[in-house]
């Protein structure tokens, strides 16, 4: 699996995704800093990637409709620290191997994971 970690999170998250087996970029080392919410979107869809992010603009499902898109992680966390972001993110690590996140929508919140599909919206504790 492939991510792409947006410019709203800490650039360490990619490390994490990398050393858990993934390939992962970032937003701000493409140069895409800035760019709209459409632009990362297509990006992310041309390239295959799994977008990671903070904005929950992303969690739309009208505007990113399901199945049309590799998958979108929208972190919903109450402390957007960067040490809670990437404690968050060491937690989900293991749970991608195991759940479907290809044109998923996955909400990450501190105690659950809601996961969005076609057909169902699952929790995980």
């Amino acid at each position: 699996m492939k991510f792409k970690v947006d410019e709203n999170l800490p650039i360490e998250v990619a490390q994490l995704f990398k050393d858990a087996g993934f390939e992962a970029d970032t937003v701000y080392d493409e140069g895409r800093r800035g760019d709209s919410d459409a632009s990362i979107f297509n990006i992310c869809k041309q390239e295959g990637m799994i977008l990671v992010t903070l904005d929950l603009g992303f969690s739309n499902i009208r505007s990113y409709p399901l199945h049309t898109h590799p998958g979108i992680m929208v972190l919903k966390l109450k402390s957007q620290s960067k040490t809670k972001i990437i404690q968050n993110v060491k937690k989900i690590i293991p749970v991608i191997s195991r759940e479907q996140i290809r044109g998923c929508l996955w909400i990450v919140e501190e105690k659950r994971i809601k996961i969005r599909g076609i057909t169902e919206c699952s929790e995980k504790e």
